[in-house]
């Protein structure tokens, strides 16, 4: 396994609309392993395809265990290829933030509960339900493979205010 690189925001990459994945092979299954790694690595609890490059409908979630005891038996990763939203319910505020664009966190709102189908990485159709954390990470991902950030949702005053920070915190990088 690998851990890429990951695309920051402004990139036009985090902007496509990802295509459909047409066939779940064992490259898919190397880069949903590398997607896993990344997003572990950078520490994150989501991951889209565009983050790393890839325009395809390919994400990577994890969003913890109830328990030390779960965590040490059951994975809670969900290696999803082509998810779709097929119903949702309820809303709520919570804040996000995003490995593309590190060190901005804003509150958003979003449905508390999703049904999702999508393809595991063996290729068959799963159906599940989210809701909270997993509900709010899913979406957050899904939005990645449709070309649509969380700063999405904000005013157009707080976009230029993450801009404006986002700009400073690169010049300080560039200067040390």
């Amino acid at each position: 396994m690998s851990i890429l690189d990951l695309v920051l925001f402004p990139d036009e990459r985090l902007r496509v609309e990802c295509a459909p994945v047409e066939e779940v092979t064992d490259e898919i299954r190397t880069l949903l392993d590398d997607m896993a790694e990344t997003m572990y690595d950078a520490p994150g609890i989501g991951l889209a395809a565009p983050q790393i490059g890839d325009l395809r409908r390919i994400i990577v979630v994890d969003c913890g265990h109830d328990s030390e005891a779960e965590a040490e038996h059951k994975p809670n990763l969900l290696k999803l290829v082509n998810p779709e939203i097929v119903a949702s319910r309820g809303s709520k505020k919570s804040e996000e933030g995003c490995l593309s664009i590190p060190e901005i966190r804003e509150t958003i709102k979003r449905a508390e509960e999703i049904d999702l189908r999508a393809l595991n990485e063996h290729g068959e159709e799963i159906e599940l339900s989210a809701s909270g954390l997993l509900a709010v990470a899913l979406q957050h991902e899904i939005d990645h493979l449709n070309g649509v950030l969380f700063i999405d949702y904000l005013s157009k005053l707080k976009k230029q205010l993450i801009r404006t920070k986002l700009n400073r915190l690169r010049e300080l990088a560039e200067t040390r």
